[in-house]
């Protein structure tokens, strides 16, 4: 288990020196002081990483490409490496306590190798509009390279790939790369063939060579994006890749657990209830609980939960992927609005944004920028919580999608008549979700119609918590409606019965010891009764 490990600036400046035998560079020889920022202030261990990737070094293993959406410790994870691995300084203190340090593997490597250390991010800001990006980049390494191996023989139309290899053969030498952002010339640039094909030949150069092994112990890449396939293989299927669809045995090393967000709620005296709602619901391969890591940190810095995460990215592209014109596709956002999961296809995504061909592509796109989440065993999709729902429903109100602007609406108004006791407008509202979206709803059984009330009920879950099939006394209600902290609503249970009457539907909430249970919420209750009849296709309702 990750632990919370607190360490103070003065002891790091004190105690947690670099003691360098090289000088410091950009790209190589970076050594340990970003890590050394992050862990000076509050820092949950993600050092688990480490003993992970010592035992895919130097074998067939040793390429790993790491993708997840953004703010999710990609760049923490990837200084982190970089102060282990980095010969130029002596990290030893700096991981005192820490998770890695109990591994048995943690002195074979610790700053055993040249690392080479780059953000594509800079590249992107700093030689936009370039068609000769990728060769700019290898020149700005190389030179460099060339900086702490001034022995080494360069030749005229060297590349960055023949001066490591000579390198490695004079002296020894295997070199740790890491690539951070690696996707971000492909995300950028990638309208520009000239650019992308330079970039991908680049990396297979660099990876996929007959000397690549020789020259690398190992190689680190993060991105959003897993590897591009180019017709029926990857570019670089020598790179193990782990991803927010199959992260395999590093889902821990990324997000936050609920272990850990139970850690730092005690410490910060927050919520953890309102810290689930907002920031949890990532499931990510046998990590059934992941938060937003960006997002959590945020909420105790500043005392209070509400889009953080969702603020530091643009939502052109979502508002782009939810239009998109694939059959079933808007139907689809409306389930998963309503709280439903939806099935899946991941398989046919070429992990290029800007190749979407189906509804399974914008959902697998989606999945991967961390506005869907993913159930890996059911193939499933859904809206993982509030902090995402609330930005999709305001990405969908920025739309020219008028039907679900329209459901949204009414759903609003639904809301408000059955706060106030309308019966008839109660009724009418349940009957106009009906017609509206028989498209994506069955009504042969009563568990079927349970999902027209998700659907009408939409706008609900924006001040309630919304449990469907709530285990309650005897029984289960269809529906119960708890309203969210600060929210002066009364919570609300509703029971749908098919072909009895709105009494009975009532009049089992009562036998059934509905609010009993809920006992513990000490505000005003709302019980609602609601019955289809099947012959007239109609909704009546009974408060």
């Amino acid at each position: 288990m990750s632990s919370i490990c607190i360490i103070f600036a003065a002891e790091l400046q004190a105690n947690f020196s670099c003691n360098r035998r090289e000088t410091m560079g950009i790209y190589i020889n970076k050594g340990n002081s970003d890590f050394r920022d992050i862990v000076a202030h509050e820092y949950v261990d993600k050092t688990s990483l480490i003993p992970r990737i010592n035992a895919m070094l130097n074998s067939e293993s040793r390429y790993s490409c790491v993708t997840r959406c953004r703010r999710f410790g990609k760049s923490m994870a990837a200084k982190m490496l970089c102060a282990y691995y980095d010969k130029s300084c002596d990290s030893r203190e700096l991981f005192r306590g820490l998770e890695a340090e109990k591994d048995e593997s943690f002195g074979t490597y610790l700053n055993k190798y040249y690392v080479i250390s780059i953000d594509m991010t800079d590249f992107t800001t700093k030689y936009r509009g370039e068609r000769n990006i990728v060769k700019l980049i290898q020149q700005e390494i190389i030179d460099e390279v060339v900086d702490i191996f001034p022995d080494v023989n360069v030749k005229e139309r060297d590349d960055l790939m023949d001066i490591l290899y000579r390198i490695s053969e004079s002296t020894g030498e295997r070199f740790f790369m890491i690539i951070d952002e690696w996707d971000a010339i492909l995300r950028e640039m990638g309208t520009d063939e000239y650019i992308t094909t330079s970039y991908v030949d680049l990396l297979r150069r660099l990876f996929k060579g007959s000397g690549s092994n020789k020259v690398f112990s190992g190689a680190y890449l993060t991105g959003i994006l897993p590897i591009k396939k180019f017709n029926t293989e990857s570019a670089l299927n020598n790179f193990c890749e782990y991803s927010m669809i199959d992260p395999a045995f590093l889902a821990p090393c990324f997000g936050f657990t609920k272990e850990e967000v139970k850690i730092l709620a005690e410490k910060h005296n927050a919520s953890m209830g309102e810290l689930k709602m907002w920031y949890d619901g990532y499931n990510i391969g046998r990590e059934k609980s992941i938060y937003n890591p960006y997002s959590v940190m945020k909420a105790l810095q500043r005392g209070v939960c509400k889009s953080y995460w969702t603020t530091t990215g643009a939502y052109d592209s979502v508002n782009t992927y939810i239009q998109m014109n694939f059959e079933g596709l808007k139907d689809d956002i409306i389930r998963m609005l309503s709280g439903e999961h939806v099935y899946v296809n991941t398989t046919e995504f070429r992990n290029d944004m800007r190749i979407v061909r189906s509804k399974n592509d914008v959902f697998t796109v989606l999945i991967h920028l961390g506005y869907l989440a993913y159930d890996e065993k059911e193939q499933e999709c859904y809206i993982p919580n509030k902090e995402v729902a609330d930005e999709m429903n305001n990405a969908i109100s920025a739309t020219t999608w008028e039907p679900l602007v329209k459901t949204i609406q009414n759903s609003k108004s639904l809301l408000e008549a059955t706060i106030l006791g309308n019966e008839q407008a109660v009724a009418k509202g349940i009957d106009q979700a009906h017609d509206e979206h028989t498209s994506i709803l069955s009504y042969n059984d009563e568990n079927s119609l349970a999902c027209v009330l998700s659907v009408a009920y939409i706008w609900a879950k924006n001040e309630y918590v919304i449990h469907r099939e709530y285990a309650t006394g005897k029984g289960y209600a269809d529906l119960v409606m708890i309203p969210r902290r600060n929210v002066s609503k009364p919570a609300i249970v509703i029971e749908l019965k098919f072909n009895h009457s709105a009494d009975t539907a009532l009049d089992q909430i009562k036998r059934k010891e509905y609010p009993t249970k809920l006992a513990e919420y000490t505000g005003d209750m709302l019980l609602v009764g609601i019955n289809y009849d099947k012959e007239s296709k109609q909704h009546t309702c009974k408060t």
